[in-house]
């Protein structure tokens, strides 16, 4: 049996950090785990700005109310519920993510959290655990699962090449010339191509 392991921003919704530094002006902060492929430098790096420019909790989720699921995310996320099990495994934090999943239906979400002081301030992040997407994608295969996930970013190559099948969705060009091996696809519907032919291979 198949269970689909997928990334959330830049798969389902816009990228969160390129949409603060859009509302901020903060360059830097538009660097995402597309750019930067180690994921601790870039988030100690993110509150090092936050701290720098006085953003809290708030102005970051404010931003993020603003967001919606990208075109055709929704529809995708329905279809592939009614054919399998679906789980979205992100490097995001569940303070961040809670009204972003509430418009994709409220899939299942393994993800992070921060810590925030009384005035609101984040003052550290907290890994569920070290390499998760990967740790996921084993758990599930300890179970006697086949995984198939999907991914945009250096971040996910691990639970990509982990997974019994990874694809690449909607890549940037760096990653995906670096993992020139894996399957990429640009719409949803190549996505529900792929995903159709391996749920009906039997395999």
């Amino acid at each position: 049996m198949y269970i689909v392991c997928s990334d959330l921003e830049g798969v389902f919704v816009p990228e969160i950090w390129v949409n603060v530094s859009a509302h901020t002006g903060i360059d830097e902060l538009k660097l995402t785990t597309r750019d930067i492929s180690d994921y601790n430098v870039l988030m100690k790096r993110r509150l090092e700005l936050l701290r720098k420019y006085g953003l809290t909790l708030r102005d970051v989720q404010n931003v993020i109310s603003l967001l919606k699921p990208l075109p055709g995310a929704l529809e995708f996320v329905d279809w592939l519920r009614s054919k399998t099990q679906f789980i979205v495994v992100s490097d995001t934090f569940t303070e961040f993510a809670e009204p972003l999943i509430r418009e994709l239906g409220r899939p299942t979400l393994f993800c992070h959290h921060l810590t925030t002081d009384t005035m609101g301030n984040i003052t550290d992040y907290n890994l569920r655990q070290e390499n998760g997407k990967k740790h996921v994608v084993e758990s599930l295969q300890s179970l006697n699962y086949k995984v198939i996930a999907i991914g945009d970013s250096y971040n996910d190559i691990s639970m990509l090449r982990k997974a019994d099948y990874g694809i690449l969705y909607n890549p940037p060009q760096n990653v995906s010339d670096e993992n020139s091996d894996l399957e990429v696809a640009k719409t949803y519907a190549t996505l529900k191509r792929i995903i159709t032919g391996l749920l009906n291979s039997g395999e």
